[in-house]
Order: C-alpha cells, then sequence, then structure tokens
C-alpha cells in the first residue's frame, strides 16, 4: 500500500487499515481530500471508494494534483484499491501513511509521474515486497519508514523493476529481506540517505533467473547498514545473459554487517534450479568508494564472478572495514580491476 505516484497506465495496491499523518505539498493547484469524496475514516467503514473517486479526479485534471489523507484517522479499503491511469494530470502527490497495515505498493506500467510520502509500516510483514515499483517512470520516494521482523521471510521492503528515474531517499527501512532491491530492466535509479536494518541490505539483482538482463546506471550513497546479512550487493543467476553496468556505491557506514560488499554470480535460493552453466549476466563499472565500519563475518569483501563472464572494470577505493571480533579477509574470483586505499588489502586481476 503505500506510496505511489506513476501517472500513466500505473497501478498501486492499497491493503487493509491506513493511519496517516501528513505533511502536504500545497504547490499543487489541485488539493483533493478524501474527506470530502465520502471517507468515513473510523477504522471500520470501507473508505474504498471515496479513496477511487478522489484518485479519478486527480487522474483527470489537467493540473498537477495533491491527495490529502487527514491524520489521526484510520481508512479501511478493502480488499484491495486499484489506483490506473493513464491520467492527464502532469503529477499526482500521494503523500501518504504515516502509520498503516499490511501496506504494499505496486505500479504498473508506468509512463511519468511523481510520488513523494511519509510511511510508516511497523510489524505487519507483507509475503514479497512491501513497496514495489513496476514499469515506471520519474517516480520520487521519500521519508518512508518500513519495519517488518527480520524473521519474515521474503518481504523487501522497496523493489524496483522495469522502471527508470527513480528517487529513493531519507528513509528508514527494516525487514526479512532486502532493503531495496532492484530488477531487470531498470535504469537511472539514485539511493540517497537509507538506513537499513535488519535486512538483506542493498541488492542489484537477482538478475538472470528469467535469463534476460539489463541494469544500469544505478547510484546508492550515503547509506548506513546496521545488523544486515549484506550490505552493498549485486546478485546474478549461472544461465542468464545481458549486463548490470554503471553502478555506483559510495559513502557506506557498516555496522555488523555481514557481507559488506559482494558480487554473487552463483546466486541460487535453493531447489532445482541452482545448476552450473557457462552463460551469465556481464558486470561491469561497478565502484565501491568510501566504505567504513564492521563486518560481523569474516570475509569483508566477497566479488564471486563467472569464470566465463568474467566481471570486468570493478573499483575498489577507500574501503576500511575490521571485524568486530576477529580479522576480516578478502575473497575474489574472476574479477578485472583496481583498487585505491582498501584493508582488507584486495587483488583484482588488471584489465587486459
Amino acid at each position: 500500500v503505500v506510496f505511489f505516484l506513476c501517472v500513466f497506465l500505473c497501478w498501486v495496491s492499497v491493503g487493509s487499515a491506513i493511519r496517516s499523518q501528513w505533511g502536504l505539498d500545497f504547490s499543487s493547484s489541485n488539493v483533493l481530500n478524501v474527506i470530502d469524496f465520502g471517507a468515513v475514516g473510523d477504522g471500520k467503514t470501507d473508505d474504498s471508494q471515496a479513496f477511487l473517486k478522489a484518485w479519478d479526479k486527480a487522474c483527470t485534471s489537467w493540473n498537477p494534483s495533491t491527495l490529502v489523507v487527514p491524520s489521526d484517522k484510520s481508512f479501511l479499503l478493502l480488499p484491495v484499491v486499484t489506483f490506473q491511469g493513464p491520467c492527464k494530470a502532469p503529477s499526482i502527490n500521494f503523500q501518504v501513511f504515516q502509520s498503516m497495515e499490511q501496506e504494499k505498493l505496486m505500479d504498473k506500467d508506468g509512463l511519468g509521474g511523481n510520488a513523494e510520502r511519509n510511511i510508516n509500516a511497523q510489524e505487519h510483514p507483507h509475503q514479497q515486497k512491501h513497496v514495489a515499483i513496476d514499469g515506471c517512470s520519474g517516480v520520487k520516494i521519500s521519508d518512508v519508514w518500513i519495519v517488518a521482523p527480520e524473521s519474515s521471510p521474503n518481504t523487501d521492503g522497496i523493489h524496483i523493476q522495469s522502471s527508470k528515474n527513480v528517487e529513493i531517499s531519507k528513509s528508514t527501512i527494516g525487514t526479512g529481506d532486502d532493503c531495496i532491491s532492484i530488477g531487470t530492466d531498470t535504469s537511472n535509479v539514485t539511493i540517497s540517505d537509507i538506513f537499513c536494518g535488519p535486512g538483506h541490505g542493498i541488492s542489484i539483482g537477482s538478475l538472470g533467473k528469467f535469463k534476460r538482463a539489463a541494469v544500469e546506471h544505478i547510484y546508492v550513497h550515503n547509506c548506513t547498514f546496521k545488523g544486515t546479512q549484506n550490505g552493498a550487493r549485486i546478485k546474478t543467476w549461472q544461465g542468464g545473459f545481458g549486463y548490470a553496468k554503471d553502478i555506483r556505491f559510495k559513502d557506506i557506514t557498516l555496522d555488523s554487517s555481514d557481507n559488506p560488499i559482494i558480487i554473487d554470480q552463483y546466486y541460487c535460493n535453493g531447489g532445482d534450479d541452482c545448476k552450473n552453466s557457462t552463460s551469465a549476466v556481464k558486470v561491469s563499472d561497478v565502484w565501491f568508494t568510501n566504505f567504513r565500519g564492521t563486518s560481523s563475518s569474516k570475509t569483508a569483501i566477497n566479488l564471486a564472478c563467472s569464470e566465463s563472464v568474467a566481471c570486468e572494470d570493478i573499483h575498489l577505493n577507500h574501503v576500511h572495514i575490521t571485524g568486530v571480533d576477529s580479522e576480516v579477509v578478502p575473497y575474489t574470483l574472476n574479477v578485472k580491476g583496481r583498487t585505491i586505499d582498501v584493508k582488507p588489502e584486495a587483488y583484482l586481476d588488471r584489465p587486459t
């Protein structure tokens, strides 16, 4: 539920009881309050139709619009509400949900839009994803707070796929899987000022399970990982093809994080899919810069690349990682690149 804003042909799934507190953006010329469209906000009455009416008004307006969900009220949406385009509005601000239950967002086939929200999702873990951005362009998410138990499986905080021009910032995410994950057909993503923990870090992938992969121009900076299973991660399946390139992780703080830096081209979550293959997604032009902090595992830098499709143009610059209880070591396999000021000292194959 949650955060949405892709205007053309986008849809968002919003699930049950939502409580919001607002920071309104009155720069939009069309401000729409769901109460004015019949929402009750008592936590018992189904307010789905009121939300849909407000959305329809915003969507059909030629002006930028802001949907207002008042503070100190609970809104029940049953069973799932879909906000769908195409829309005439050049942008729609949906700044909602200071706290909510069973929050989930999915955007589909978007060609444009804008979204900002204050979200606080506590102790109501979802299966798969809390927030999903799928098929959109021009999405902005900020001031999001998602808290789910570390034991909740397969519950990504925010997942992005088939999208471009996405910005995620100033957010706290704790969950049982990736804090933020980036799937295929995604480009031009900026992630900044994120506190991640617990969780599996910020991940590119997994890529290649369904063969083709295309991810590029990903920028992650000024993020903190506390007690996470991974930090900055790229994960691909054997047998895929395509590419993941122009990826930047910079200014990262680590606090007892397992696998602070990891490229895993042998990723597999078990079952019959774990088969050896000579094809692989090409990983190149990846920079890990200004990493500081502690690793709770012995292997602080883990770069395991394909024998047949080696990782190329990999850069480790100014990386200082120490162990929580013992010394840490690097592991590198089939990696071509360069290092500057790296501790533990890692050796990469020189580019040819």
